[in-house]
């Protein structure tokens, strides 16, 4: 099962969490391979997608904000676009669209995929749930480079490079994913002022003990969680990841968010919802539809889900009790 795990390093200004998405990731490919339109993702791709479903999690459940976490990815390589979307309650849905005339190499990383000629860009959007009249979401923009202009191969460098502009934080994104977990550790220096459960760190904090990249303590912890292998987070529970890593440290660790708290697929895509969207075509264009291709096929957009009606499914979407006015919401 999927599950988040967040603590904290007694004294320190320095928190974490770890991500294991099995289930909820497993879902996502799940729908996706059985698209018969788009097929599954080829290996880069997946491992691009679970990475940003992974950090998605872990930069929602970072935050205290009543909406949806939004994660795009975009540029001019074989995949034109990548996203992934994390509720409050923590359900999360990714999907990438991927061009059909630029071939995807087996050992493409970030920049093949996405920042071939340079452009690329990263955008996290918060999403308020119950935006007021006016109210616009919060959106940071990043490239997927460097300040001197060096493409990022990697998300978790780009995450990093968002986190220290967007919140002026030292961070450290350890990524990985593959057809069976989606993953990630997250380490975060928190400011030392104003932190009430820091007094040990805060007794000796000087001006500049505050400051990016200067705070020993983090840096010492950084270091470590930057050892950890692609392989070890993919394989290993949380117990024996961060007994390994940080075994010398004292950390206050908080109950783990699974089973009914924990991660989970979800999207709200539905065989009502679509039934609506057709009524919307009128009765002539169903008719028309199922009598040139013996049915109807519909896949979301987002998660790849089909949903298919033979010509008994069309017609009923036109008589019986079930019958509703046309929906004014379309499959996202």
């Amino acid at each position: 099962m999927s599950e988040l795990h967040k603590f904290l390093f007694d004294g320190l200004p320095v928190r974490g969490m770890i991500v294991r998405l099995t289930d909820a990731w497993t879902e996502i490919l799940a729908r996706r391979a059985g698209n018969s339109d788009t097929g599954a993702y080829a290996p880069p791709v997946q491992a691009l997608l679970g990475e940003m479903a992974a950090a998605g999690v872990l930069m929602q459940s970072n935050i205290k904000f009543n909406g949806a976490l939004v994660m795009q990815v975009f540029g001019d390589g074989p995949v034109k676009l990548a996203v992934t979307e994390v509720q409050p309650d923590l359900s999360v849905r990714a999907t990438a669209t991927v061009r059909s005339d630029q071939p995807v190499a087996d050992d493409a990383d970030l920049a093949d995929l996405l920042n071939v000629g340079g452009g690329a860009r990263c955008a996290i959007t918060l999403d308020p749930k119950d935006r007021q009249p006016g109210q616009q979401p919060y959106q940071g923009v990043v490239p997927l480079e460097d300040a001197n202009g060096r493409r990022f191969e990697r998300l978790s460098d780009a995450l990093q490079f968002y986190m220290l502009q967007s919140e002026q934080l030292d961070t450290v994104l350890v990524l990985a994913a593959n057809d069976k977990v989606a993953a990630g550790l997250l380490i975060q220096r928190m400011p030392v002022k104003g932190e009430a459960n820091l007094a040990a760190a805060t007794e000796s904090a000087d001006a500049g003990h505050d400051q990016i990249g200067l705070n020993e303590e983090y840096n010492r912890i950084a270091t470590l969680a930057s050892s950890l292998t692609r392989e070890e987070l993919l394989t290993l529970d949380v117990d024996t990841i961060l007994r390994r890593l940080f075994w010398e440290e004292k950390l206050v660790r908080f109950e783990p968010q699974e089973g009914d708290t924990a991660p989970r697929f979800a999207c709200n895509c539905s065989r009502e919802r679509v039934a609506g969207m057709l009524r919307t075509l009128g009765l002539d264009e169903i008719e028309s539809i199922v009598q040139e291709r013996g049915q109807i096929e519909v896949g979301c957009e987002y998660c790849g889900q089909q949903y298919r009606f033979d010509p008994i499914d069309a017609a009923t979407l036109f008589t019986g009790p079930e019958k509703q006015p046309p929906s004014s919401e379309a499959v996202q």
